[in-house]
């Protein structure tokens, strides 16, 4: 088996609360490999998004381990983190986040400007891939729920990053819509080679996945098959 791109080893994560500790991730043991589809699945409150945070380099651990494309990273410095998230991941999340004054373009290019990169006809790929071209010139406010999607996702893979992490990425869809972007991560995952991970409650959601581990009160659970 290849090295994987992402490996987390005995993960925990405890917020404090003025004197009071309140602990989230228990000993969370993960591995992606290069190109893997893999779903989070588990109820709220359950420390799904929170783990990602971790994945993702938004959050330290408390405690363990955390390695990307074989460089532990568990306890890099808050500038050595922004800037390995900006080449390494993309995000995508239940909250699309697009800038409301300007275009579903401009969004993207605001982002690419963000990482540091050229703007090129990058950009125009990654629209005709999510079928945007023929609004590209719209505002978040003039697009449909699930076109604000398909722009956040544009937005997050333009770059071509080693990851995706999609938090609950379709809690904000209606069915079609929710397939709609289901069918696009598949599209770029197989297309691309990029490695995703999605974290969702939903069941149906979690299908389109390669693989799927089951989060209980701040654990893994190896025993869901």
């Amino acid at each position: 088996m290849t090295q994987p791109l992402l490996q987390a080893k005995s993960i925990a994560k405890t917020f404090s609360q003025g004197r009071l500790d309140v602990p989230v991730l228990f000993d969370i043991d993960l591995a992606l490999q290069p190109g893997e589809f893999v779903a989070i699945m588990g109820p709220s409150g359950c420390g799904k998004s929170t783990l990602m945070h971790i994945l993702g380099l938004m959050l330290s651990p408390t405690a363990g381990q955390l390695w990307i494309d074989g460089r532990d990273v568990s306890n890099i410095k808050a500038n050595g983190r922004a800037r390995l998230r900006r080449k390494k991941i993309g995000f995508v999340f239940q909250r699309f986040n697009l800038l409301p004054t300007v275009t579903a373009r401009q969004n993207i290019c605001v982002a690419e400007r963000i990482r540091g990169h050229e703007i090129d006809g990058q950009i125009d790929r990654i629209l005709d891939d999510v079928e945007m071209t023929h609004k590209a010139h719209h505002k978040p406010g003039q697009l449909s729920i699930g076109e604000q999607q398909r722009i956040a996702v544009a937005r997050a893979v333009v770059h071509r990053p080693a990851i995706l992490m999609a938090d609950e990425p379709t809690g904000n869809l209606d069915s079609h819509n929710a397939q709609h972007v289901l069918d696009l991560f598949r599209q770029i995952n197989r297309d691309y080679g990029i490695t995703v991970l999605m974290i969702t409650h939903s069941p149906s959601a979690a299908q389109a996945a390669d693989r799927i581990l089951h989060m209980t009160d701040g654990r893994i659970n190896p025993d869901i098959p």
